[in-house]
């Protein structure tokens, strides 16, 4: 099969290589799928250039869409000719999306619509998936987000578009923090109603303005290191919930009084890393909203399999609106 892999640690245009390695075999529990897409994260690319290979080579992302080949034993023969989109493809495990043909375990293997291209299948393993689980903390957290306000966080982002049409479609007012207008419009168009340019606007004091000085009900998350800082100075009403899925620091530094004074909450998770409970019904609800066409798909960019380095420098320079897919 056709492959993109790296054997150490590096830039891309230094360390991958595109070529033919062997088609793996389902194995017991397994499914084999011939991938049309892999999705690019930013993920990927920090893994490419700093996690220490355990394996003697990586085939990256975790993301990807296309069709079930083969199933190993123990898997119903119907499997095979499904549309499927795949979450986790690279993780803990060297063989990724960015080849022809994946295995891996059953469960990992979704049935995408019909309705659905392969694109933006490719895109739901960790964007759609982070986005949806967000949502759900968000209303076990704060409640029914009907009428309470959302400040997202990166809302023009791969992650946050997608959070931006959730919160919108549990009733919420969804005010987003973005860094131009054409990323502004980008999110407006996913439901986001009031922008912030966070590169030359207090957050904090923009959001209290748009909430008579309350602040938000909830905050979604993209980077704990400096929403530390803004819930603390007004941006998070009283009681109010962070959901967080990153940071840009390793190491943050939280104003505590503030947050004990106010009562507010946090709560941090990883997409790789949901219970199985979690991911049952994070996968369940965005079927759902897959087989019943409400969500928006935003392809930023598209690569072959050849252009692996340019995709990935793509991801790395954050201007690409939209995500980032390989086609195979």
């Amino acid at each position: 099969m056709k492959a993109a892999w790296y054997t150490q640690n590096g830039e891309a245009q230094d360390v991958m290589q595109v070529g033919e390695l062997p088609t793996p075999s389902p194995q017991a529990g397994e499914v084999l799928v011939r991938l049309a897409c892999s999705g690019v994260n930013p993920s990927d690319v920090k893994s490419r250039r700093a996690r220490p290979l355990t394996d003697s080579l990586v085939v990256p992302h975790s993301d990807g869409a296309g069709v079930i080949e083969a199933v190993g034993e123990g898997v119903s023969p119907e499997r095979v000719g499904q549309r499927v989109w795949v979450w986790n493809g690279q993780w803990q495990r060297p063989m990724g999306t960015c080849a022809q043909f994946i295995a891996l375990p059953d469960a990992q293997a979704v049935a995408l619509p019909d309705g659905v291209d392969f694109a933006a299948g490719a895109c739901m393993g960790i964007p759609g998936l982070t986005a949806v689980q967000a949502v759900i903390l968000a209303e076990r957290l704060a409640g029914d987000l009907r009428g309470q306000t959302v400040l997202v966080t990166g809302a023009s982002s791969a992650v946050g578009h997608y959070i931006s049409q959730m919160v919108c479609m549990a009733g919420g007012r969804v005010i987003g923090t973005v860094g131009s207008e054409a990323k502004a419009a980008h999110a407006r168009a996913a439901g986001m109603q009031d922008a912030i340019f966070y590169k030359t606007e207090s957050v904090p004091d923009r959001v209290k303005a748009l909430t008579q000085g309350r602040g938000a009900d909830v905050i979604i998350d993209m980077d704990f290191s400096t929403t530390a800082r803004w819930a603390a100075e007004g941006a998070l009403a009283p009681h109010g919930q962070v959901v967080c899925y990153g940071s840009n620091a390793l190491e943050v530094s939280l104003p505590f009084r503030p947050w004990l004074f106010q009562s507010m909450g946090v709560k941090f998770f990883l997409v790789y890393e949901l219970t199985p409970a979690d991911r049952k019904h994070a996968v369940t609800r965005l079927s759902e909203m897959l087989a019943q066409n409400k969500l928006q798909h935003s392809i930023g960019a598209r690569f072959t399999l050849s252009q692996i380095a340019e995709a990935h420098r793509a991801v790395e320079a954050g201007q690409t609106v939209g995500n980032v897919v390989i086609d195979l």
